[in-house]
């Protein structure tokens, strides 16, 4: 399923095949967390920004439509629309963020819903369920995402159970997709490693899960409170233990930097609400840097937002255009500003890639790493 073509340092050049096509790494995964892009952007206009992977949540889409009706309208493929590689997130790390009240024990986690409080119960098996109703490609495991700063020995236990409840997992999808009901009886899974910033509990996890001989596996618990260079610190330690073979997928993150960085650092799939979230209040990614088109001195710019991008936006509008639609609240600007910005991040992995296959990413990085993410 995973082929490396090309390695530069521990960068590596590769591609991963799925029942519904094959993407090219390293890849961006565009989030449309509950079936779609927040900012009015459809399964089609993620085609036209280049998008390879779409990614949804496993919780958002429990709650709401539910994933039984999702399976009965043909899986969220057809639900939405999108006929390529899509991965589904555990519901984990929403249930530990957004649920103000929860309790883990081993057989699963007891939380509040965030919409209306009623209580929910979800196992390691009722998370692949559901993504097997989804019928995404690649399913998530079910883990713990602990808070940083972390408590050594409380981390260490949460990963043993991690741990145990992603043998549950991989024993569940092996057992819904043998079904004749099931959507897509090729999904396969995801592990996760977890351990905070502790690099012994990081190494141990990643050789335990490593056994499993999962397709791929995840880092995950990162960008939540840790400082940049922790993460890059622990990437790397992880890296060292994960398999060669396998893709290498960077959760929640993240700049264009840390993608460029992680790249460097050998990760092969990464996935992050940033371009989108920042697109709705205005912040636009450019090859020179961010920048706040809601700015006055953008007012008379005729210039498009990057005059080195080549999406719908940049070959049509100004600046100028775009700044009233963000000043006079019209919805467009916000669509606008959402599709420049996943065609920006589509657009560097493209080049992120061009580079591997020419054996220039060093160069590529030393140029754009830093000042894509400066704000000018």
């Amino acid at each position: 399923m995973f082929k490396i073509f090309k390695t530069e340092g521990k960068a590596r050049r590769g591609e991963f095949t799925t029942p519904h096509g094959t993407a090219q790494t390293p890849v961006f995964m565009n989030v449309g967390t509950q079936g779609a892009i927040k900012g009015g952007l459809s399964a089609e206009d993620l085609r036209n920004v280049g998008c390879q992977i779409e990614l949804s949540n496993t919780y958002h889409l429990h709650l709401r439509p539910g994933d039984e009706l999702v399976h009965d309208m043909g899986g969220l493929h057809k639900f939405m629309g999108w006929r390529g590689p899509m991965l589904t997130d555990s519901g984990g790390f929403q249930i530990f963020s957004l649920a103000k009240l929860r309790k883990i024990t081993e057989e699963g986690t007891t939380f509040n819903s965030h919409l209306d409080g009623r209580k929910i119960f979800m196992s390691p098996e009722d998370s692949i369920r559901i993504q097997s109703n989804l019928g995404s490609d690649i399913a998530m495991a079910f883990d713990e995402c602990v808070a940083i700063p972390a408590e050594y020995k409380y981390t260490k236990d949460s990963c043993d159970r991690t741990y145990r409840w992603l043998e549950r997992c991989k024993a569940e999808l092996e057992r819904l997709n043998q079904l004749d009901t099931t959507v897509n009886p090729g999904q396969v899974l995801f592990g996760i490693n977890q351990g905070a910033v502790f690099h012994d509990l990081r190494i141990e996890h990643m050789k335990r899960i490593a056994e499993l001989d999962l397709p791929g596996y995840a880092l995950g618990g990162l960008a939540v409170g840790e400082t940049t260079q922790e993460m890059y610190d622990t990437i790397e330690a992880v890296n060292e233990y994960a398999p060669e073979d396998k893709p290498r997928y960077l959760m929640g993150v993240g700049t264009p930097s840390n993608i460029i960085e992680g790249v460097w650092r050998g990760i092969d799939f990464f996935d992050c609400v940033m371009p989108a979230r920042n697109g709705r209040h205005g912040h636009l990614f450019t090859d020179e840097g961010v920048i706040n088109i809601k700015n006055l001195k953008y007012a008379r710019d005729e210039g498009p937002v990057d005059p080195n991008c080549d999406c719908p936006v940049c070959r049509n509008y100004s600046r100028a255009y775009l700044r009233h639609l963000f000043a006079a609240e019209e919805i467009l600007g916000m669509r606008f500003a959402v599709m420049h910005n996943l065609r920006f991040y589509n657009r560097l992995m493209e080049r992120i890639r061009t580079a591997l296959d020419e054996g220039t990413f060093a160069a590529f990085r030393a140029e754009y790493s830093e000042k894509m993410s400066k704000r000018i």
